[in-house]
């Protein structure tokens, strides 16, 4: 591990949860990283929430403290480049973390998550926390 680490959106949610593992982890971490694409996700997760406005506002605030990464060009060469890497294995995985893939294997970070699938990548560092 490189100590650059790119959160997925599972454990963006077990630290609004207040996984203290999660929590503790972060805090010793040198440089964390939010894809836009989770961002994306958590969003989508406040419109089909009983709270609205309360988990928007802290969604907002989550964001605003991140240093949260787009996609650009190269973030699209980079999904390409995945993308065919899991259409030639014939081990696809969801749209979205072939993204956070791609960001990750662009900026050289490790991902953060809990699902399993991220192994199917190739030159993916990923920890599970």
């Amino acid at each position: 591990m490189n100590g650059r680490y790119l959160l997925d959106t599972n454990i963006v949610i077990a630290l609004f949860g207040g996984e203290q593992s999660v929590v503790d982890k972060l805090a010793t971490a040198p440089e964390v990283f939010i894809p836009s694409i989770v961002l994306g996700e958590l969003y989508y997760g406040v419109q089909r929430s009983t709270r609205v406005a309360q988990n928007h506002t802290r969604v907002d605030a989550f964001a605003a403290e991140s240093v949260v990464l787009s996609c650009n060009a190269n973030t699209a060469l980079w999904y390409g480049l995945v993308k065919n890497d899991l259409r030639l294995k014939g081990r696809p995985i969801p749209e979205n973390d072939v993204w956070i893939a791609a960001l990750a294997r662009q900026h050289d970070l490790t991902v953060v998550s809990r699902d399993g699938h991220f192994a199917e990548v190739p030159d993916l560092e990923i920890v599970a926390w």
